[in-house]
């Protein structure tokens, strides 16, 4: 089948006063579907989640994985000349996105009771840490803050200690149902003509995501125990070290693994039949006694040899892989993952959005450099370059 040239979102536009993880996760996704996004950040510095580190040839790990086929414009917007060119934007924009300091966006006039009669096609979608009422409106919300507001933190970890997760969890969740939420809303406005307001918070993305643990406690219950690297309620379902050190991940979902797995990986088919472990209620109370069994027979083998029979057996298993494992992991090799996008320090390997698409190819273009594209967006906008350059004449880069 031959692809099309057009993707979903070609013709829209996005603009989005943007900074850290959230909203520009949000927006990196609308970008790989088509949309111009419109990436509004400070003269000089940009972005500060450009500072976080310098990883990726002197750049951001985080800024280079989420703002790839942005445009950046440099705008202080406490100078009205700049707040009129954001307003000039967004008599074109379908979108704007904001996730700036509870209130930021309301001061300058760009709260959506604000825009809405100016710009009734336009789709606001402000992300905030704990959403724009209540008692916690206010409140500094960073990643780790939602973790823990959200009980992540009380489900994850070891039973000494709770643990955070690796990866900005609580900025990722808030940046799906943001981006989600704005698709849904181009969808409705191709029905109804007008635009809407979409509030996320954080705590509301991250507590949808706590369902299971949230129910399992239902009504006064106990919560699920903090396991490390296992299940909290499935055994036996996590990690398991084998002779030569190297750890093997292997999950059973039901009794006929089980059954299975006694057989033909621990070789020991009567324990099947044991009664400290005839169910999985069963083996999760009495989970200490089977890890040793268990560590017993792979204590003999090594993890190749571990991995053959879980193989053999169809029980399911991984290995743990590191970020080096990622990069060179051969499911997606084969299935050619990789793209190469340009940065400003020079070309790397980026994946693609997940979901292969038979009738398109997603967007790989390049990160930019802070206020990259001013003059360009300045210029579309009919400003003459004398003014662009009085807009600029106390900032470091255009």
């Amino acid at each position: 089948m031959t692809k099309q040239t057009l993707r979903p979102l070609d013709g829209t536009t996005v603009v989005s006063l943007e900074h850290a993880v959230a909203a520009p996760f949000c927006t990196r996704q609308l970008a790989d579907l088509g949309a111009r996004v419109i990436k509004v950040e400070r003269p000089g510095s940009g972005d500060f989640a450009r500072g976080y580190d310098q990883r990726v040839n002197g750049q951001s790990s985080h800024f280079t994985w989420i703002n790839r086929s942005k445009e950046s414009l440099a705008l202080d917007l406490k100078q009205p000349d700049a707040l009129g060119a954001l307003m000039q934007l967004l008599e074109d924009a379908d979108v704007l996105v904001q996730n700036l300091a509870p209130g930021a966006a309301a001061r300058m006039g760009l709260s959506w009771e604000a825009l809405r009669t100016r710009f009734p096609r336009l789709i606001v979608c402000d992300i905030s840490g704990y959403g724009a009422d209540g008692p916690y409106r206010d409140k500094k919300a960073y990643d780790l803050l939602i973790q823990s507001e959200a009980g992540f933190l009380s489900v994850t970890g070891t039973p000494q200690e709770p643990s955070k997760a690796g990866i900005s969890v609580a900025d990722i969740a808030a940046g799906m149902y943001a981006y989600t939420s704005i698709l849904s809303a181009l969808l409705l406005r191709g029905r109804t003509g007008e635009g809407s307001h979409i509030d996320v918070s954080m705590l509301e993305a991250l507590g949808e995501w706590m369902g299971y643990p949230m129910y399992y406690a239902f009504d006064g219950a106990p919560p699920p125990p903090r396991t490390g690297a296992s299940h909290a309620s499935i055994y036996p379902y996590g990690p398991f070290a084998a002779g030569d050190g190297a750890t093997v991940m292997l999950g059973l979902q039901n009794e006929r693994e089980w059954k299975v797995f006694c057989e033909q990986v621990l070789r020991q088919p009567a324990l099947a039949a044991d009664a400290r472990f005839a169910s999985n209620a069963l083996r999760n109370a009495h989970r200490e006694e089977l890890q040793a069994l268990i560590l017993a027979v792979f204590a003999t083998l090594d993890a190749a040899q571990v991995v053959e029979r879980l193989e053999q057996a169809g029980i399911a298993n991984a290995r743990v892989n590191d970020m080096a494992g990622l990069w060179a992991h051969p499911q997606l090799a084969a299935r050619q993952r990789w793209r190469s996008v340009q940065t400003p320090a020079g070309p790397v390997q980026a994946l693609l959005p997940p979901g292969a698409n038979s009738a398109f190819d997603y967007r790989m273009d390049a990160v930019p450099a802070v206020g990259e594209h001013s003059e360009a967006i300045l210029a579309g906008l009919g400003w003459p370059a004398e003014r662009i350059a009085a807009l600029y004449a106390d900032a470091s880069v255009q």
